[in-house]
């Protein structure tokens, strides 16, 4: 409860620090009150370091804190209100006519008016903040400020791929299983091989370990891996064995028709089929999934990971029992995650603490894993003692529990971190995080503050939360593209520890789930009057997430009832409009309808959204147009659209001018893009556009875009880069670091206007671009460059003279041209 009281406050504070509300006060009359209010939220905020300390052992401290959250959530949406009428009245000063101005001031909703109700709403607030105050005196606490630099430690990033050397104590595991793999049953097509074991014990990384290894690759013609968690519904397994690794498949077939190609991918073929974290001990759809494997070789093996031992009935042969490492394992570990390469010997003193903290874990790889996250490079020997000696160790524990370790690197966490990640048990087990729209998601609910005295773009912030998240084993599983996009996974328990700090915030919705009335946050799973019957019981949800089809009438009620909402995912849905009344949500920033296949138009009323962010129509098809007034929305920084345009000008998107990330992805009509955009989109970092099989012209002029860090231009048939406007001049400030080319036909050398970019550009991708004939003979001169790779290029016939003079150059990777020759 504290660490949701303190972001709240930091946000309210940085709100009335800034110069906008500075100017805007004196002007609407209502300075004095909210310089009291800054004042008084300060003197709060100062203290709520140690109520987190003590809350637990004072239950009316924590009655406290509940209800100081609860008024700072209402100062945060007064103010957020305010902010909305600063917005309105910059975007009449930019855009409006005057008859629509006198209009507006006649209207219902006129200024004068706005300002007397927000003016009573501030001195409200201000009155119940001093009352929530004076009760604070009663429980002596004392002033702390949080340090909030964060420290990047030095390990890699984590991959998706497993590799031997990295995991420790699993060898003999690992070759008993593979035996079993290789063994024949002499009986069965399809033989079922268990290992089980309690949660955080390795499972997964044992399975991925024998599921790479070059013995197994070579054994099985197909192999395929898919996480099933809670859902073991047949016809979603289908659809992922036919997804894994990397493929795809029309999710819309039917369940004979699945059926039908699956057949046909196994036949003749010893397959080998991972199962990863599997609930499911119901043996009619066991025998249905069998049913469907049988077309495969004899030999073929499917391995299932589970912690249910009832789930290991259903193997054909004896279940492999993973047990816990042993100490000197995890000691091993330990040192490793916890220690800078070769520094252990260094400190006797924190080893042996050490020691004492690893036999907490019982022989749990993710514990030590998580432990060993907290004190990564930390040499103070108090804080060590701290971990080894905290009250949470004496917390009643079932065999093998590891949540003290995980909450215990929780409650380590800076304030700032807490929220963030608590925020992601709204997402589902097993969900693939990426780093750009979690950062977003974040964004929209002000998690993201400036560090003190640093200008730092937001985006940038939540990629480095992500990266400190990652580095204490809270997410796992990361892999990174080109784009400098991470996607990861949190382990189930660490998303159960989630859940159990958001009781009360956070909520999944089904039709048996019980709702408390505080709830914020919400995670739709089922539709029906139950469902409904919940919501109208809830009055302040700021996030709703849609995961199943869901009735007009539903959307229109969260609409109509839920007037602070933040965040609003309608992806997968299929609404062909949405209501009008979307319009009234002023403090929306997060709109998602990725997937809507059959929306047509997006009512105008959506140019009133002045505080939206974030705005995704990915694959919505079937989109006629933007919004004609889509200028409106001043705060847009992150768009991704697909439409039936032919051309997207000025009007379209060049008008927004606080875009950080635009991608124009699949859209199949489009000829023209960016025509008339001079001089605009000067805050834009990447531009993504994708899949536009007839667009001819990119009609940008890329020295204005001087903010413009990564540029990526993929399969557009049509498109030759030749059109594009640049100089080399090298006077321009320009920031372009990372350009990626790939399936364009009609690309046959380096547009000249790359010549500008000599001391910024430090990735260069070709790939796929059939007629492209020869490197530049300037490119030596880009003397950043770090990363060329040419792929897929078969008329590539020669490299310029010269490339030793790319001193930078770090990693050079040459595929499929295969009249490349030197001259």
């Amino acid at each position: 409860m504290a660490e949701i009281a303190y972001n709240v406050a930091g946000k309210v504070l940085e709100q009335l620090g800034s110069r906008t509300f500075q100017e805007i006060s004196s002007a609407w009359g209502v300075k004095s009150d909210l310089t009291k209010l800054e004042g008084t939220v300060k003197t709060i905020k100062a203290v709520l370091l140690d109520a987190e300390e003590k809350q637990a052992s004072d239950h009316r401290l924590s009655i406290w804190l509940g209800e100081l959250k609860d008024v700072l959530k209402d100062a945060e949406n007064v103010l957020d209100e305010f902010q909305y009428g600063v917005l309105q009245k910059e975007v009449m000063k930019r855009y409006w006519s005057t008859s629509k101005k006198v209009r507006y001031f006649f209207s219902c909703s006129n200024p004068l008016v706005f300002r007397f109700e927000m003016a009573h709403k501030i001195k409200d607030i201000r009155g119940r903040v001093d009352d929530i105050a004076v009760d604070k005196d009663k429980f002596n606490l004392a002033q702390a400020f949080e340090d909030r630099k964060i420290t990047m430690h030095g390990r890699d990033m984590t991959q998706s791929f497993v590799h031997p050397s990295d995991v420790i104590g699993r060898n003999d595991d690992r070759e008993k299983i593979i035996h079993l793999l290789m063994e024949q049953d002499a009986g069965r097509n399809v033989s079922v091989i268990p290992i089980v074991g309690i949660g955080g014990l390795g499972k997964t990384t044992l399975a991925k370990l024998v599921y790479n290894d070059e013995r197994v690759a070579r054994h099985f013609q197909l192999r395929k891996w898919v996480c099933v968690s809670e859902d073991f519904d047949v016809k979603s397994l289908i659809i992922e064995i036919f997804k894994s690794p990397d493929g795809s498949i029309n999710e819309n077939l039917s369940i004979d028709q699945l059926q039908i190609l699956l057949r046909e991918l196994l036949k003749d073929k010893k397959f080998l089929l991972v199962l990863d974290d599997v609930w499911n001990d119901d043996h009619n759809k066991w025998i249905e999934l069998e049913g469907l494997l049988l077309g495969g070789c004899k030999g073929s093996k499917i391995i299932v990971t589970t912690r249910k031992s009832s789930v290991a009935t259903m193997g054909t042969v004896a279940t492999y029992n993973l047990k816990g490492l042993s100490h000197e394992y995890c000691l091993s570990l330990f040192k490793k995650l916890a220690f800078k390469e070769g520094e252990e010997n260094q400190y006797p003193n924190l080893l042996e603490i050490g020691e004492e903290i690893v036999e907490k874990c019982k022989g749990v790889p993710l514990a030590v894993r998580t432990l060993a996250g907290i004190l990564y490079s930390k040499v103070d020997e108090r804080k060590w003692k701290f971990v080894r000696d905290n009250e949470i160790w004496n917390l009643e524990q079932k065999q093998g529990d590891i949540l003290p370790a995980l909450k215990l690197s929780y409650n380590q966490l800076p304030f700032h971190l807490k929220q963030c990640f608590a925020y992601c048990s709204l997402f589902p087990k097993d969900y693939k995080f990426t780093s750009f729209l979690l950062v977003q998601f974040w964004m929209a609910h002000g998690l993201l503050q400036p560090l003190d005295n640093e200008k730092q773009q937001l985006e940038d912030i939540g990629d480095l939360y992500i990266k400190e998240l990652l580095s204490r084993s809270l997410f796992q599983d990361a892999s990174e593209d080109i784009f400098a996009n991470y996607t990861f996974k949190m382990h189930d328990l660490v998303h159960d520890l989630a859940i159990s700090i958001t009781k009360g915030e956070c909520s999944v919705v089904t039709k048996m789930s019980t709702l408390a009335a505080e709830v914020c946050h919400l995670s739709i799973l089922e539709s029906g009057q139950e469902v409904t019957t919940q919501l109208e019981r809830l009055s302040k949800v700021q996030s709703i997430i849609f995961k199943t089809e869901q009735p007009m009438s539903i959307l229109k009620s969260c609409i109509s009832r839920f007037k602070y909402l933040r965040v609003l995912n309608l992806s997968n849905s299929s609404f062909e409009i949405l209501p009008n009344s979307i319009g009234s949500l002023k403090h929306l920033s997060y709109l998602d309808l990725t997937k809507n296949g059959i929306i047509k138009q997006l009512p105008d009323s959506i140019c009133k959204l002045y505080n939206l962010q974030t705005l995704l129509l990915d694959s919505c098809s079937n989109l006629e147009r933007l919004p004609k007034g889509i200028r409106d929305i001043i705060r847009l920084r992150f768009l991704v659209v697909t439409t039936k345009h032919t051309c997207l000008s000025e009007k379209a998107v060049g008008c927004l001018d606080s875009l950080r990330f635009l991608m124009i992805a699949r859209c199949e009509n489009l000829k023209c893009l960016f025509e008339g955009m001079e001089g605009r989109l000067t805050c834009l970092r990447t531009l993504v556009v994708l899949e536009c099989p007839r667009l001819t012209s990119l009609s940008l002029s890329i020295k204005h875009l001087t903010a413009l860090e990564t540029l990526a231009i993929m399969n557009c048939e049509e498109l030759s880069l030749t059109e594009m406007e640049g100089e080399d001049n090298q006077d321009l400030k320009l920031s372009l670091q990372n350009l990626i080319i790939k399936g364009l036909p009609k690309l046959e050398v380096l547009p000249q206007w790359l010549q500008g970019f000599a001391n910024t550009l430090q990735l260069l991708l070709i790939g796929e671009c059939e007629n492209f004939t020869a490197l530049s003979k300037w490119l030596p001169r880009l003397k950043s460059l770090h990363t060329l790779m040419i792929v897929a290029c078969p008329k590539l016939s020669s490299l310029p003279e010269g490339m030793e003079a790319l001193t930078a150059l770090r990693q050079l990777m040459i595929l499929g041209c295969p009249h490349l020759s030197r001259k």
